[in-house]
């Protein structure tokens, strides 16, 4: 494989940095029990219970004295050489709150996911680390843990950009558009500030459609009317504001639901200003294009957070089974809203099934994506031919699912369908893309589109990210070699896969 040599000195920093990590866990310094006794784990706490010592300003004999043990039992508990017990759980919880319903919940779980991912990686193959080593360090030294997935995040992400870069023909950080997303990234797509405000304004409503609420708002609390007002007269806008007449315009091109949004994007501009300008700002951008279409972004997010608002959404997205024309319908919102604000169900405690998004036209332009740390989207360049988001052009407005195995073998199950945008009308320009909602194959269960499939004995499709990071070396769907790996040309034979390249 070859690399130039800025590239291969990082490597060697990052593997280095690895290398410590790794000898630490290998060490069984922060070692957790996978054996089953008794149909129980053993719980091995150690690094937990001497922060939180360490965090009440204790000694080891100060902590023994008030849980009634002795000194070197608390000194074996936070070397991890003695499992705690019941008993000594629940004196904790006494004692100092300590939240014994975390140990093993959702944030191990994610925790163990990103780490079992990361050592997945080739990356990791000569240190031989495994998923019980992943599990062992989530659960036994989750600060270490995260350490560990955030470091290898960040290479992975400087390797893709310097990567994708060369496509590009840009250099990392000078793309707005990926500042804004990367923005996006950081918090999940998930702001609970700006949920919690659309569930306040979503309160109020009183039976009747939407529009009418919000329109009504605008009269009490703004002194602003709406109108609806023909194409030509908006002059190509959809929606505009006219302090000076006091009023908010919106074109009669827009279906209902594009009406509604637009209102609602209107009126979290106006009262959650403040706090869209705060949440951009606490942020660094590297440009200002960059802060401004974040900051577009958060007033998107905060318009569906009152079309969808978070706590009726998400009771309706499970009792429905996260059926998206069936939300559109209650919620009288389009797919593609619809779609995107299951990206957003990510509040602590009360979340939804995590999914990605995609949207990408006929000629495999992507305008927008979200990973939500599930789908390891390449930042530039088309998605894999072998993906259904293509064959949804070819059957309008009709639900398309696939189960997908990407080279790492990780599978997802993702449901495509087209959606129509602009002006109505006859002869009207607009222009029909395809969005694409998926998830992890393990909570797709939970989902009407996977009824009645065997999800663990059914097929899978094998994709990739883009040609010139997938790695697979018999696809004849291939546009583009892979670029980390040398090519190869032989005049004397000609294979099925339009290119052949070496793994050395």
């Amino acid at each position: 494989m070859r690399r130039n040599v800025k590239h291969d000195t990082n490597d060697s920093v990052f593997l280095s940095i690895l290398s410590f990590l790794c000898a630490i866990l290998l060490k069984d310094k922060y070692r957790f029990d996978l054996k089953m006794a008794s149909g129980k784990r053993k719980l091995y706490l150690g690094p937990q219970i001497r922060r939180l010592r360490r965090e009440q300003g204790l000694t080891q004999a100060e902590m023994a004295a008030e849980l009634g043990v002795s000194p070197s039992y608390v000194n074996l508990i936070e070397r991890n050489q003695r499992p705690v017990s019941a008993d000594l759980l629940v004196g904790l919880a006494r004692a100092y709150g300590f939240d014994v319903s975390r140990m093993g919940g959702a944030e191990t779980d994610a925790l163990f996911a990103d780490l079992a991912a990361a050592f997945a990686d080739p990356l990791f193959q000569e240190a031989g680390v495994s998923r019980e080593d992943a599990f062992d360090l989530a659960a036994g030294n989750p600060v270490l843990g995260a350490a560990v997935a955030s470091l290898f995040r960040a290479w992975r992400s400087a390797e893709d950009e310097l990567n994708e870069a060369r496509i590009a023909g840009n250099r990392a950080g000078e793309d707005p558009l990926e500042e804004a997303r990367t923005f996006l990234h950081a918090s999940r797509n998930h702001f609970p500030e700006i949920d919690e405000a659309g569930e306040r304004v979503a309160a109020e409503r009183s039976a009747g459609a939407l529009f009418d609420a919000l329109t009504e708002r605008f009269r009490r609390d703004h002194r602003l009317k709406t109108r609806v007002l023909p194409a030509e007269v908006m002059a190509g806008a959809w929606r505009r504001l006219n302090k000076h007449a006091g009023e908010i315009a919106i074109s009669e091109a827009l279906d209902q639901a594009s009406r509604t949004f637009n209102l609602a994007l209107q009126l979290a501009l106006i009262e959650q200003s403040a706090t869209l300008d705060r949440l951009v700002n606490e942020a660094k951008f590297a440009t200002d294009a960059g802060r401004r279409l974040a900051r577009a972004s958060l007033a998107n997010y905060a318009a569906a957070a009152i079309m969808l608002p978070y706590g009726p959404f998400l009771a309706a997205a499970k009792d429905l089974a996260y059926d998206i024309e069936a939300l559109a319908r209650r919620f009288g919102a389009s797919f593609e809203q619809v779609a995107h604000r299951l990206t957003t169900l990510r509040r602590e405690g009360a979340g939804g099934v995590p999914f990605f998004f995609l949207r990408v036209d006929a000629a495999g332009n992507v305008s927008k994506r979200f990973s939500g740390d599930i789908f390891p989207f390449a930042r530039y360049g088309g998605s894999c031919p072998l993906w259904t988001v293509h064959e949804a052009f070819r059957t309008p407005r009709r639900i398309v699912t696939q189960l997908i195995e990407l080279p790492d073998q990780s599978r997802y199950f993702s449901i495509a369908r087209t959606v129509t945008s602009g002006t109505g009308g006859y002869q009207a320009p607009h222009i029909e893309r395809v969005v694409v909602v998926g998830c992890a194959l393990k909570d797709a269960s939970d989902l009407v589109y996977a009824r009645g499939l065997d999800l663990e004995a059914a097929p899978a499709s094998p994709v990739g990210v883009t040609c010139r990071l997938c790695e697979r070396p018999d696809c004849a769907a291939r546009a583009h070699p892979p670029l980390r790996r040398r090519l190869i040309v032989d005049e004397h034979r000609r294979l099925a896969a339009p290119f052949s390249f070496a793994f050395d």
